[in-house]
This record gives C-alpha cells, structure tokens and sequence, in this order.
C-alpha cells in the first residue's frame, strides 16, 4: 500500500525527512535498543513511516504507532449511546503507562483537524475529554514528571491546513502549511541539527539569567491584563533541551521558542485575556478573560467556546489553578509569521503563555528527587489537565519581582528587557 493523496504530493519530500530526522534525533535523541511509543493521526502516515525509519536507523528496539482517524471520531459522536461518552480506553493508557515505565520512548505527531468536534454536543465533548483524561494519567503523568524522553511533532493534514487557509484549494493550503511547520521546526535550512544546537544554546542563556533572578512573581500588565503570577518556591527556569529523568537529554518540543516554569498554585491574583484564540479538542475557544483570586480563577467568558471552556474549569480541583507560565518574544519566528495555526504546539510559541492545570516536577531544583506532596508544598499544581493560552502580545509589559522587593524589566512590549 502506498500514501499519494494530491494532499500529501504538496509537501516537501526532502524537508519531511528533514523533520523525521530532526523528531529522531533532536526531539527524542533515542538510545540504541529504545523502544518508541508513537501516536499518530492516520493522515501523518507519510510522516510516521520516515520517523520510524529513521528510529530503526538510531537503533530502536521496538516502534508501535496508534492511529487516530476524525471520521471514526466524529461516527461515535454522531450514533453511539449516550454513556459511550463517560468511557475511555483505559486499558489502552495501562499499556502505554507499562512502556514509559520500562523507558520506552514516545512520539505524538499533531495535525488533527482543530474543528473536528466544533458542531457537536459541547456536554459529550466536555464528557469524553474528562473520562480520557481521567483514564491517561497514569501514562500522562510519565510524560509530566519528565520520566521519559519524549517530543512532539507536526504534519498538515488537509482539514488543519484548510481551517488556517480557507480561501485556497486544499493542495495550495496544505503545501503552505506544511512550509509553515518545516520554517517553525527550523528544518528548510541545511544543517537542522546544527541550527537546533544553536537555538538550544539561546533558550538555555534565558533560562539561567531568569535562574539568577529569582524572581518570586512575575506581573504581567498590557490591553485587558494586569496579572500578578507568584512563583512556586524553589522553581526553575527551563527552555529547549533538557535532561529527562532516563538521563537522556531531549527537546519535547518541535517547535519550541518558550522558557518556562512553575508557577504557585495559591498565588495568582488579577486578571488576564488571552491574545490568541485556543484549539481545545476540537473547539474554538476565543477571547479568554478570567480573573483569579488566591490562585483560582473565580471569573471566565469567553465570546466563543465559552461553555467547553467551563466545563474544562470545572474538571477537577486544580484545573482552575495554574501550572505552568512561559515567555516567548514577540518577534519569535511563528509569531513573525502572522499565521495563527489553531494549534496550541505553534500558537503557543508565538506568545508568552499560561497554562491552566497539571504542573511539571522538572520545573523545581531538584525536582527528580521530590515526592507530589513536597512539589505541592512549593507550590505545584495538580490536576488531570494541562491547556496551555496565550496572553502575549506586542503590547504586553513583564516585569519580575525579585525577594529583596527590587522590580526587575523582563519584558517591554513583548520582547525582552
């Protein structure tokens, strides 16, 4: 069997191998023996079938993919039974929880159609996304706490690349997004490895001036914003590649522009609108405000996808609080672009952004060795969720506050001090 969609005839044979080989060893840097995990929508085949090519190639052990397919999605949405909607394969997240516990390795390519469940019952939604996180976090929680070296990456599946580019024919559409990803994955130069080692060296020079800082909040104020985000104590800055607690060291994520840390979980206070509109599950979600008090957000609308919104918030305890603030300039090669990707693993490297829910234990010194009660202790969140939103822009001022109350610029319309 073959893949020659006109679809997939649109995208650049020798940048996708680029883009395989930057995922093999860049993303995931795989050891000799590794087994790899990969999930994939079943339009990125052409993409998995490089990818493990190129695993096999670093000496992987053993590559499974799982597919996912929106018309197989969208059938349970449109004819299964109501309690359908409560369940999820848990036996499927068992397994794969197993793998990453034997220190299997794990893939996901995006490019699921970021509409797909836009014009279904946003209570079913609400419903299944609550039971599938529920039934992942035994394997989520690998990949939160950094057990694992993991990455993702993306391929233009023609429904993604038509939601960003409505007025062209779908050929068109698709080849300029899947030159959007390859410009933003930084591999339609020639030498990808090297010019990812050079990024890296970058993002690590912010992260230790931020280190140096200490800064115990960080305020954030421009159109719609004055927010104050407290830092959990003994937080750590990261950015790039980092070392998971396997000792191998990766970059999770392909694109990525972000430094990022843990914030206090009780300590958030104001209030924040996003700059860019997020794709959750398959919703639209536009013009975010909120407002927090003692780290928990008491207030939210949105003027779309307002109550998918809610019915996140209202997941669990810790989904409401803050897991995660990071920066990204302004001028970032993805927000440069002018293309919004309705895709939170570009969108969100085109801005500085917050992320409601689960926080990550690498984001505190030492953070290997601490148990989930001292990580609460600090600070961290917890929570079966982690949505990342943008609140960056180029009228959006950052300053931090550093424990000797001296106020430090970090950020002057969105780039840095």
């Amino acid at each position: 069997m073959t893949f020659h969609s006109p679809a997939h005839q649109a995208v650049d044979p020798v940048k996708l191998e680029k883009l395989a080989e930057v995922a093999v060893r860049v993303g995931l840097r795989l050891e000799r023996g590794q087994d790899l995990v990969i999930t994939a929508p079943i339009a990125a085949l052409p993409l998995v079938r490089l990818i493990t090519r190129h695993a096999y190639i670093a000496g992987a052990g053993l590559v499974t993919t799982f597919y996912s397919d929106e018309e197989t999605t969208l059938a349970r949405y449109q004819h299964a039974p109501d309690e359908s909607f409560d369940r999820a394969s848990d036996w499927l997240y068992d397994g794969m929880a197993k793998a990453y516990s034997k220190n299997a390795a794990r893939l996901a390519i995006s490019g699921d159609n970021p509409m797909m469940l836009a014009a279904q019952d946003p209570a079913k939604v609400a419903r299944a996304n609550k039971a599938n996180s529920i039934a992942y976090k035994p394997a989520l929680e690998k990949i939160s706490n950094f057990d694992i070296n993991w990455n993702i990456v993306s391929y233009p599946n023609p429904a993604w690349a038509k939601q960003m580019f409505p007025d062209d024919p779908e050929q068109v559409a698709v080849e300029k997004l899947a030159n959007a990803i390859f410009a933003a994955s930084r591999v339609d130069v020639a030498d990808p490895i090297a010019a990812w080692a050079q990024h890296n060296a970058d993002l690590a020079r912010r992260s230790s001036w931020l280190n140096g800082e200490r800064f115990s909040a960080l305020h954030f104020t421009g159109p719609g914003t004055d927010l104050t985000v407290g830092l959990a104590d003994g937080h750590e800055w990261h950015g790039g590649a980092s070392m998971a607690k396997n000792g191998i060291t990766c970059n999770p994520n392909i694109p990525t522009e972000e430094v990022f840390t843990t914030p206090h979980a009780l300590k958030v206070e104001g209030h924040v609108s996003s700059t860019k509109p997020l794709s959750h599950q398959g919703t639209l979600i536009d013009n975010i405000q909120v407002r927090f008090e003692g780290g928990r957000i008491v207030e939210a609308k949105a003027t779309k996808g307002e109550e998918v919104l809610k019915k996140v918030l209202d997941t669990d305890e810790g989904a409401r609080r803050l897991g995660e603030v990071a920066l990204v300039p302004h001028s970032s090669p993805i927000s440069a672009s002018g293309v919004l990707f309705y895709n939170t693993l570009f969108d969100e490297n085109a801005s500085c952004h917050i992320a409601l829910g689960q926080c990550y234990s690498k984001c505190f010194l030492d953070g290997a060795s601490l148990s989930a009660d001292q990580i609460k202790a600090q600070g961290g969140n917890s929570s079966l969720i982690h949505i990342d939103w943008m609140i960056g822009s180029g009228e959006v001022d950052i300053d931090g506050f550093r424990a000797d109350g001296a106020t430090v610029p970090v950020m002057r319309k969105g780039e840095w001090a």
